[in-house]
């Protein structure tokens, strides 16, 4: 029989929440752990992006999160290119939590693919398809 190739565990930001976001995705199936569940409360909310993209890179988890102006954040984007961060963003602020992790879901196998690439990229996640935000000429291949 085939080996199954194993999903990888998700960093989940703070930006999604502590709660709902990551009960929806681990009822989808998902295998992930959050910001306050690898740091600590109170420690998640004084937690510097830079500092855990760079460690969910190291750890090789793939990263969810919300940050609707992430294309103008340079460090982070310099962050996310000198640790070979792989990341899925959402750029949109205006959703409720149930929707965010729909438009996770809905994405899944597109997102569970391009987890499989070598980092660094950023994908924004959309209702219906993940675009390339960094580097923009990348593709899901």
């Amino acid at each position: 029989m085939p080996q199954q190739e194993q999903q990888p565990r998700f960093f989940v930001d703070r930006s999604l929440g502590r709660i709902l976001v990551p009960k929806l995705l681990r009822d989808a199936g998902w295998e992930l752990i959050t910001l306050a569940e690898h740091y600590g409360i109170p420690e998640d909310e004084h937690v510097a992006d830079v500092e855990w993209i760079e460690e969910a890179a190291r750890q090789g988890w793939p990263v969810l999160m919300k940050d609707k102006k992430i294309r103008y954040r340079r460090v982070e984007i310099e962050a996310v290119a000198q640790h070979e961060a792989r990341c899925f963003v959402i750029t949109r602020a205006d959703l409720k939590s149930t929707e965010y992790a729909a438009r996770l879901i809905s994405n899944q196998e597109a997102i569970l693919q391009a987890a499989g690439l070598p980092g660094p990229f950023i994908y924004t996640v959309h209702a219906d398809r993940l675009d390339p935000l960094y580097p923009k000429d990348r593709t899901s291949e």
